[in-house]
């Protein structure tokens, strides 16, 4: 396991530990960037119009197509990073 990923499986951990709830386009930005960083660009079919949550996700998600793992890892990190204060 590389340094990055340590720092991300650290960085992950310490999502979960926040004092404080992130708002609602903070916690898509932190779900976007650990499903790029972990399984890479979106796949699947897009959630039906109704399933707001699940779309929204999907959107953010999809709107980090082409950012390469390390890239996604290193932003997820940093993000922790500056909620942890």
């Amino acid at each position: 396991m590389s340094d990055l990923e340590k720092a991300f499986a650290e960085a992950t951990a310490n999502a979960k530990q926040l004092t404080e709830k992130p708002d609602n386009d903070t916690l898509l930005k932190l779900y976007a960037l650990f499903k790029q960083a972990s399984e890479g660009d979106v796949s699947g079919e897009k959630p039906g119009f109704f399933d707001f949550v699940a779309t929204a996700k999907y959107e953010a998600w999809e709107a980090l197509a082409g950012t390469d793992k390390e890239a996604a890892m290193q932003k997820y990190i940093d993000l922790v990073k500056r909620l942890s204060g």
